[in-house]
């Protein structure tokens, strides 16, 4: 007979996280299929220069988040830290091994923080944002100027005698066009990384809502409202409890 106990999950800082970075994110993708496609969709140059603006905005809100994550990962409660939401560690592998047979026989084990397979996915994600935010502020840079490293990008094109900082999206006539082309060339790369790991993350966040739904469903545990509440019902002791 099962016996349900509540336990203190996630603490709020790291459910304030989830939920602006969950935003922060569906911003992004949305901004970007339009830029993306803006030309199909007639959209005008300086409509192009504002949606980017937009996305910019929301990128720098993300950057801000994710540095908070990153440097709360060291501060919050013991499921919130690294070695509880990074695989590896003494063990890791057998309690891995341990959760997919659980799995698969129908009767998982229920966690209070990340289960073994769930960090596979945390660290991936991590990674994934962090690439993003890095490529994101360099082609905000080139794009729009904007900091940390538009001036850098501003000075590099400004024409002979030009102020960089009176330099803008559009203003040809404030340029050495060589000094923009290659600019631009130094730029391609990024802008490549950035595409590239943009369509890995909508792929991760369509994989992260059907293991949320196919967890919620297997195992239980109240796991979409505990990233509310900050708090899970089991019906069975975790593995990883105090």
């Amino acid at each position: 007979m099962s016996e349900y106990k509540e336990y203190v999950a996630w603490d709020l800082p790291t459910r304030w996280f989830h939920w602006i970075n969950a935003l922060a994110v569906l911003g992004l993708i949305g901004t970007a299929l339009v830029i993306l496609f803006g030309d199909a969709l007639g959209l005008s140059a300086p409509g192009k220069v504002a949606l980017k603006s937009i996305h910019v905005s929301l990128g720098y809100v993300m950057a801000i988040n994710l540095v908070w994550r990153l440097v709360w990962a060291f501060l919050g409660n013991r499921y919130a830290r690294w070695r509880g939401i990074l695989p590896g560690g003494p063990g890791y592998l057998t309690v891995l091994r341990a959760y997919a047979a659980s799995f698969l026989s129908g009767e998982p084990q229920q966690y209070v923080g990340h289960n073994p397979l769930a960090r596979i996915g945390v660290a991936l994600l991590f990674l994934l944002l962090i690439v993003q935010v890095a490529t994101g502020l360099v082609i905000a840079g080139t794009d729009l100027y904007w900091p940390p490293f538009g001036h850098w990008f501003a000075a590099w094109v400004a024409a002979p005698g030009v102020d960089p900082s009176l330099v803008v999206p559009g203003a040809t006539d404030l340029i050495d066009k060589a000094s923009y082309d290659a600019m631009r060339a130094f730029r391609r790369p990024f802008v490549e990384v950035h595409e590239l790991i943009f369509y890995a993350l909508v792929v991760l966040i369509v994989l992260h809502v059907i293991a949320v739904v196919a967890t919620e469903v297997h195992e239980g545990g109240s796991i979409t409202s505990a990233m509310f509440t900050g708090r899970k019902i089991l019906s069975r002791r975790p593995p990883d409890a105090p």
